[in-house]
């Protein structure tokens, strides 16, 4: 069943309302769920929003008609009038915000600012608030475009701390919406140093914080040039691993897959496999299962098995899914590239353990047939400085003996950890000793 993986439910709490549209558009092309449920659940989602004509074209769609309730034609009466009066109310400062001139006498010191258009425009607190709201409306009618440069000027005059936060998080939904991605990161950091600084309101409000940034980064980093990487960054850090650890297991998943498909294998792999395996009971994924076959069980049917998987999981999930059209034909680079990776991961680590490889074999584990595993080993060998050799006459892969083997590895982990445990047994006997000589 393709929805047995699908994580929208789990991720949809953490996000505004707005960023679920993109995900519900999402699950409604694959098909993954009924039509009909997919529009009800829309127009939940645009009960509570401006949104009002967008609700009334969902609700002709749903129920064949072109009749609309009562309710969504006040509604709509309702939210134009709204708007009138919310544009009157922040019409002085916006006039002065669209006059170049005048705008050239803003500074970067807020508290100047404040008490020239006062002094000069006769704009005070009460515009600058109702600007706040204007954006805010502007955001909820579905205008991102006219809410992200309201929101962007608001933050130049606002002193209060919880509302420029709170203007920082409404722009980089409407960045986010707009797929502005350069900018939207730009935002995502901003965000992320003011929930870090220490200045920051209480630890459980830095937890929830960190998890919902999270969240909403993944429309960044699944769409931005560098976002493989920056992922790692950030959900990489202790804080934010922790956080996930404790409250959002699933998002392992999208780390996990950067790992993955990220060409340079960062150091921090190896850490990140102690992770897997840590959590490998209490939030199971066939992408971080994947892993786990192979880092920690070494087992190469179960990774074999767990790529099939991971191929349905990614065709079916909004961040990794995403589709590139190039005339009449349709690709999904992120895909390719995992199993490109992943074969490349399953081959290595077979090759640590074996020296003598059955290309048959191989090709099964790889997901291959015999000519397309021969091709891919080939050029394996010619762009990548694996000492091994081909004997076409056996089907067989010769391993270079100076390969490292992972059972030596093993064993060398094992006296590491004999040599701890045996400091921390004379560490006790030493403090036992020295309780009884008391």
């Amino acid at each position: 069943m393709a929805s047995k993986y699908d994580l929208t439910q789990r991720i949809a709490p953490q996000l505004d309302r707005h960023l679920v549209f993109p995900l519900l558009e999402f699950l409604q092309e694959r098909g993954l769920y009924p039509e009909e449920d997919l529009l009800k659940a829309k127009i939940e989602l645009l009960n509570n929003t401006n949104m009002v004509d967008y609700a009334m074209d969902i609700h002709k769609s749903l129920y064949r008609s072109d009749d609309v309730p009562t309710e969504m034609v006040e509604r709509r009466a309702e939210v134009v009038g709204r708007l009138k009066a919310l544009e009157e109310a922040a019409a002085p400062l916006i006039t002065f915000l669209q006059n170049p001139n005048a705008v050239q006498e803003l500074r970067a010191d807020k508290q100047y600012n404040l008490q020239m258009l006062n002094d000069r425009y006769q704009i005070g607190p009460d515009q600058i608030e109702a600007l706040y709201q204007y954006a805010k409306f502007q955001f909820e009618c579905g205008n991102y475009s006219g809410a992200a440069d309201y929101l962007y000027q608001y933050r130049a005059l606002c002193t209060n701390n919880e509302r420029n936060l709170s203007a920082l998080w409404g722009k980089l939904a409407a960045e986010i919406l707009m797929q502005n991605w350069d900018i939207a990161l730009e935002e995502l950091n901003r965000l992320k140093e003011i929930i870090d600084s220490k200045s920051f309101s209480s630890p459980l409000n830095q937890v929830q914080s960190r998890i919902w940034l999270m969240h909403w980064s993944l429309f960044i980093f699944f769409n931005h040039d560098n976002g493989r990487t920056q992922i790692i960054d950030l959900f990489n850090q202790d804080k934010y691993l922790n956080a996930i650890q404790t409250n959002a297991p699933h998002l392992l998943r999208y780390l996990a897959t950067a790992f993955i498909v990220n060409k340079r294998r960062r150091p921090q792999f190896k850490e990140f496999i102690k992770v897997i395996q840590q959590e490998q009971y209490s939030y199971e994924d066939p992408i971080t299962e994947f892993l786990a076959c192979l880092y920690v069980n070494y087992d190469f049917d179960g990774a074999h098995k767990k790529m099939k998987e991971c191929e349905e999981v990614i065709l079916n999930d909004p961040f990794l899914g995403k589709r590139v059209e190039e005339g009449n034909f349709t690709s999904i680079p992120l895909r390719d590239e995992f199993l490109e990776n992943a074969r490349l991961f399953i081959f290595e680590t077979y090759c640590r353990i074996h020296q003598r490889i059955d290309m048959s074999v191989l090709a099964e584990k790889l997901n291959l047939n015999y000519e397309e595993a021969e091709r891919w080993i080939v050029n394996l060998i010619r762009t990548s400085k694996l000492e091994a050799k081909i004997d076409s006459k056996t089907g067989t892969i010769l391993m270079e003996p100076n390969h490292a083997n992972v059972y030596e590895q093993l064993i060398d982990h094992t006296k590491a950890l004999s040599g701890r445990t045996y400091k921390l047994v004379s560490q006790l006997l030493e403090h036992a000793q020295a309780q009884v000589t008391r």
